[in-house]
């Protein structure tokens, strides 16, 4: 990281935690010397919008579950994601639920029997929507990166979907690939 821009990896968030860790994005900001929070603001069941009914594999329309939340470092909002899951999966959880997940969704994923094995990401550059340019404290023309995932499970089946939207000016995702 240098000055305000912040490299992000995609792994630590793939995997699920040894008990007693803390999530992920906590445990990555406070190796940065930094705070990293998250406010959910909004989780339960809704109907699927047509780009994460595609991500998914669902009709328009059929019901998911999402986690609404807005990202902070050091008090600072610096990431807006939207998490989707099939209700079948997630319904009656605490995914569906604003508390707090000890070790972060995807180790609850996990206990569920819903362990990714296989993730697809796509990142393109938008101007926010205005909504996000107010949570994210934008000024009016400032670009944003939006990262949509879907990670899959050990049968091909989509378990969740992520759509993040994160200031471009202050984040880089760095990816790491391995063949063979």
């Amino acid at each position: 990281m240098s000055g305000s821009e912040w490299t992000s990896v995609s792994v630590p968030y793939l995997t699920p935690r040894a008990p007693g860790t803390p999530d992920a994005w906590t445990e990555e900001a406070r190796a940065a010397g930094a705070r990293g929070t998250q406010r959910v603001v909004h989780a339960g069941e809704v109907p699927a919008p047509a780009a994460v009914a595609a991500l998914l594999g669902l009709g328009d329309g059929d019901t998911v579950v999402v986690r609404r939340r807005i990202i902070e470092l050091d008090g600072h909002p610096t990431e807006l994601t939207d998490t989707y899951y099939p209700a079948a999966i997630a319904s009656g959880t605490p995914l569906a639920a604003t508390g707090k997940i000890r070790g972060g969704a995807v180790t609850l994923l996990a206990a569920l029997g819903h362990t990714g094995v296989r993730v697809v990401e796509t990142v393109t550059a938008k101007i926010p929507a205005e909504e996000e340019r107010a949570h994210l404290c934008l000024e009016p023309g400032e670009p944003v990166l939006q990262l949509a995932r879907t990670t899959y499970d050990a049968h091909d089946r989509p378990v969740q979907a992520d759509l993040m939207v994160m200031p471009a000016d202050r984040h880089q995702l760095r990816y790491e690939i391995r063949i063979g």
